[in-house]
């Protein structure tokens, strides 16, 4: 005879088993649960605490001095130097062979402050005599020191000695020289650069130093007559 199991007994089985299947793959308890290699947070080295210490420092050394110079400036709000040409004289001009370009030429310089609050220093001043772009003569001033507001006055003699010009530029010359130029007023156009090393003074102990570059147009009267028609100046950085 052989026996059978009664009906249902084999679900039951099954599911016996599988319950203890679920049962064993459970993770284990949180407490029980180990990991190696992990250590304890270790105490900060007191050299990282100074270095931390340091740079906060340093960075509000840069802060704090940033602001006291945005203040300063704000307070007397610096204005670079001046320079206009008040008056000029073409004493002589002629073409020589080559063509060469001879000239005597005067200007009255007009170099100025504009500030209220700031003293200004030029320890260097140099200008330079264009014609269409050709560098004629280069004349240096004497230093100046200028308090707020204050102008002075220079006399600059510039003389331009067989200069070589091209063609183009020794016809356009000799048109201007004898008043063939263009514009309402007819005459000579060269232009004046001038160099500055200056050093501004703020509150008597804030200093700095630029350099700045003005730049004139000037038209003057062909020789005889030769005097100053025109001049504008405008900075040029």
């Amino acid at each position: 005879m052989q026996y059978r199991s009664p009906p249902g007994s084999h679900s039951s089985s099954s599911t016996t088993t599988t319950t203890a299947n679920i049962q064993l793959q459970q993770p284990p308890e949180r407490a029980d649960i180990k990991f190696e290699g992990l250590q304890a947070d270790r105490p900060t080295p007191p050299a990282m605490w100074l270095v931390a210490a340091l740079c906060t420092l340093l960075w509000l050394a840069v802060i704090l001095g940033g602001l006291a110079v945005l203040i300063v400036y704000l307070v007397f709000r610096p204005r670079t130097p001046l320079l206009e040409i008040v008056s000029g004289t073409l004493n002589g001009a002629y073409l020589d062979v080559g063509p060469r370009l001879n000239v005597d030429l005067t200007l009255l310089v007009n170099i100025s402050n504009p500030n209220a609050k700031v003293q200004v220093t030029l320890s260097y001043l140099q200008l330079d005599l264009y014609f269409d772009g050709v560098l004629l003569a280069t004349q240096g001033v004497e230093p100046l020191e200028e308090s707020a507001g204050e102008a002075v006055l220079r006399s600059v003699h510039m003389v331009v000695s067989e200069v070589v010009l091209g063609t183009k530029a020794a016809e356009k010359w000799q048109e201007e020289a004898q008043g063939g130029g263009t514009g309402t007023n007819k005459g000579v156009g060269m232009q004046v650069v001038g160099r500055f090393r200056s050093r501004s003074v703020l509150s008597g102990w804030m200093r700095y130093s630029y350099w700045l570059h003005r730049r004139c147009n000037i038209l003057v009267d062909g020789p005889p007559n030769g005097a100053l028609i025109a001049s504008s100046c405008a900075s040029k950085h």
